[in-house]
């Protein structure tokens, strides 16, 4: 009776050891089920977290590096939308001012003003008959009209009406072949006779800066065309070699090799110019070129807007909205 006694406590006590061991056990199992757990959560942290591109070669566990395509800098191809037709056989000189208005002289040297979509607003007959050889309207309060046969400057307000005029034999010897307004309204003037460059003070009634220009020509033979004043550079065309450019004090700077030109525009950082493959824009500060082929043959003469443009034939103007 006593043997079977201690064969049931021996089996009681081998039954509890077992149980504590498979305690132990389980305890161990949930110990490394939760610290597997928490090393998975850390290494998630520090895991990739951009998959590589197509075609990368980055190894799996190493972030690819992240290339960033810039954008197209490319200008589009222009598109040039006819709006209208203005007839006017054989245009002179043009100019647009900051509103997108156009002023065009027509064959009897009226000045004609037209809106940006090219409708007609205003026109201006000159008292006296002569030829309009520049029409500068750039200036935000006045346009200028130089009459080159009579030597005379005339100043429009905005609805072409007469404010001002300068005869130049009043105040010098010579002739003049090219003239503008500078920002501060003096004159810039080009006098063929002693080949100078001219800036005329109307408050005081004299020359404040004389450019002689026969060292820069040298030998050459000049054929002046156009005199601009654009961002504080004075632009002078001619024809037969390129275009001066001086300072807005008159100082020599550079001269850019465009020669075969009688009139540049500006827009922007860029002076355009019309050749015969197109459209031409020269950029002012990196000196780079681009060209913008025309929509239609006959140009003599393109004038650029923020909006619009205006191709002069032999017949009138063609309006675009580009």
């Amino acid at each position: 009776m006593m043997a079977t006694n201690w064969s049931f406590g021996t089996l009681s006590k081998r039954n509890k050891a077992e149980q504590l061991e498979l305690s132990i056990r389980k305890q161990v199992a949930t110990g490394f089920l939760a610290l597997s757990s928490v090393l998975l959560t850390l290494s998630s942290a520090y895991a990739q977290t951009t998959a590589p591109a197509a075609g990368s070669v980055a190894p799996a566990g190493q972030a690819a590096p992240v290339v960033t395509i810039p954008a197209d800098t490319r200008e589009p191809a222009a598109t040039w939308v006819p709006v209208r037709t203005i007839a006017l056989p054989q245009p002179g000189p043009a100019s647009l001012d900051r509103r997108g208005n156009l002023y065009v002289a027509d064959a009897q040297n009226n000045l004609r003003q037209y809106g940006p979509d090219g409708q007609s607003l205003n026109t201006f007959s000159p008292p006296l008959p002569g030829h309009t050889a520049q029409v500068e309207a750039w200036n935000t309060a006045k346009v200028l009209v130089f009459y080159d046969d009579r030597q005379q400057v005339v100043l429009l307000d905005r609805f072409l009406t007469p404010i001002a005029e300068v005869r130049w034999q009043d105040y010098l010897d010579g002739q003049i072949r090219a003239a503008t307004l500078a920002p501060d309204d003096r004159y810039w003037l080009l006098n063929e006779s002693d080949l100078t460059l001219r800036q005329f003070d109307t408050s005081q009634k004299r020359f404040s800066i004389t450019t002689p220009l026969d060292l820069l020509i040298g030998r050459s033979r000049p054929d002046f065309r156009f005199l601009r004043e654009y961002q504080n550079n004075l632009y002078l065309v001619d024809r037969n070699s390129g275009i001066y450019v001086f300072d807005n004090l008159g100082n020599y700077r550079k001269k850019l090799p465009l020669p075969g030109l009688s009139y540049v525009g500006f827009r922007g950082d860029e002076l355009y110019y019309l050749a015969p493959d197109g459209l031409h824009f020269w950029h002012l500060y990196n000196q780079t070129d681009r060209r913008l082929p025309l929509p239609a043959a006959g140009a003599q003469q393109v004038l650029v807007g923020e909006q619009y443009a205006y191709v002069l034939t032999s017949v009138g103007v063609q309006v675009y909205k580009i």
